[in-house]
Parts: structure tokens; C-alpha cells; sequence
């Protein structure tokens, strides 16, 4: 990188850590410790024991219960073409994806865990990445517990509109949880070594300047795709599940 990209860079840190941090306002939503039946989960249930089951009971909602149900909505937001609705329905599974609702700039996407006899329900909100898809936002947005800043880890402009995304969920929503996530890691990892590191490097420190856990993730080989949701699961209800930072080059990046 010439010494002009290097000053480039660093005045575009400077702008984001002024301007991010300015948008960080409020506290994470965080509810109470799932129990059902006397009884509550533990790691390894969080790991290998949420089971997918029949979605169609999930709601399109923020937060709501009745007697085992628990709808809890998750928000996608990033530029076109990196990948969002791969990673939802990688998540969701196929069948799933073909009951969606599919509208102009925004797909509902959603999934039904069971945990202990309670219901889990996530309602996905995947917001187009283009002009015309930003009037979604604010309804995406609003009462989402979680929201997932997408950006494609070999285009480093989506990366850039991240900073715009962020700022602009944060005018309807400033609890859900930010997470930061890249993804098509399995293309990123055949990018040379010091490009990566600059990627790595700047996606950190946004990260930070978000309050935000970063994640690398690959749907096509599904990467870190179900333990972005596990983690949002452990976060809300306050779950004894650890998180392991990775910060090793050639491997999915997880930094907090």
C-alpha cells in the first residue's frame, strides 16, 4: 500500500470511530434466563440442542410470548450482492426459504428452535441492499432484538457501508445487539496474506467502534453461519455459552 492509500486509511478510521461512536447510544435488550418445566439450558444444549422445528408459527415481531413461544426479531442490513440471503437460508434451510415472504428490497425469513420444551421463534428480516430498499429500514428495524451488518470480505467498499447501514439503524433501534459479519471467507481466504490482514485489521476496528462481535462466515460452507445465532440466543437470555475469540489468519475470524 502506497504511503497516500496508508493516510487514506487511517483519516477513514478517524471518520468512523467519530462518527459510529456518536450513533452508540442506549443498552442491549436482554431478557431473562430461559426456564420451562424447572428446568433451564446448559452449554451443550445451546451447542447440539437447539433442534429446528415447524416455523410457521413464528411471528413477524420483535418480542412477544405466549405460553412456551418467544418470537424474537433479527434484522440484516449491507450492500447488494454480499451474500445476506445465502446466509439466511443456509440458516433456515431450503425448505423454509420456499415458504418466505418475498417483497420488493425485503425477505421474511423464518425458523422455530426448541429448547427445554419452550419455543424459540426467529422472524429474519432481509433488507435489499440497493437505493430503493432503504425506506425497509426503519420497519426492519424497529423492535429487532439483534441486527447483523453484512459486508462481503473481498469488496472492501461493502465494508466501507457499514459505517451507513449502522448509522442509519441506529435512528429506529439503539438496543438490538450489534453484530458485524463478513462474509464469503472461503473467497477471502485465497486473498494474499497482507490484504487480508488490512481487511482483518479495518473490520476490527469497526467492530469496536460498534460495540459489535465480529464474525468471518462462509454460507456456501456454512461457517460460523448457526454459531451467529447460538451466540444471539446465549446473549439475550444470558446463556453460560463461551465464545472463542479467533484472530488467527487463514481461519474464520471471531473477535468481541
Amino acid at each position: 500500500m502506497t504511503q497516500l492509500c496508508r493516510k487514506i486509511v487511517r483519516l477513514n478510521i478517524k471518520f468512523v470511530w467519530d462518527s459510529i461512536v456518536a450513533c452508540s447510544v442506549g443498552k442491549h435488550i436482554r431478557y431473562r434466563r430461559l426456564s420451562r418445566r424447572n428446568s433451564s439450558p446448559v452449554p451443550e444444549e445451546i451447542e447440539a440442542g437447539l433442534v429446528s422445528g415447524d416455523a410457521n408459527s413464528a411471528r413477524f415481531s420483535g418480542y412477544e410470548s405466549d405460553s412456551d413461544l418467544v418470537s424474537l426479531k433479527i434484522s440484516l442490513l449491507g450492500d447488494c450482492q454480499i451474500g445476506k440471503t445465502s446466509f439466511v437460508i443456509k440458516y433456515v434451510g431450503d425448505e423454509q426459504e420456499k415458504k418466505s415472504l418475498h417483497m420488493s428490497g425485503l425477505n421474511l425469513m423464518d425458523k422455530t428452535l426448541f429448547v427445554k420444551g419452550a419455543r424459540i421463534a426467529f422472524s429474519i428480516w432481509d433488507v435489499g441492499g440497493d437505493h430503493g430498499s432503504l425506506d425497509h429500514v426503519p420497519i426492519a428495524c424497529k423492535d429487532a432484538v439483534a441486527i447483523l451488518f453484512m459486508f462481503d470480505l473481498t469488496s472492501r467498499c461493502t465494508l466501507n457501508s457499514v459505517i451507513g447501514w449502522y448509522s442509519q439503524a441506529r435512528k429506529y433501534n439503539q438496543t438490538a445487539i450489534p453484530i458485524l459479519i463478513g462474509t464469503k471467507f472461503d473467497d477471502f481466504v485465497q486473498l494474499p496474506p497482507d490484504l487480508q490482514w488490512t481487511i482483518i485489521n479495518q473490520a476490527r476496528t469497526y467492530a469496536r467502534a460498534m460495540q459489535a462481535t465480529l464474525f468471518f462466515s462462509s454460507a456456501r460452507h456454512n461457517i460460523n453461519v448457526n454459531k451467529i445465532f447460538k451466540f444471539i440466543m446465549a446473549k439475550l437470555f444470558n446463556l453460560p455459552w463461551t465464545l472463542e475469540r479467533n484472530l488467527t489468519i487463514g481461519e474464520p475470524i471471531i473477535d468481541f
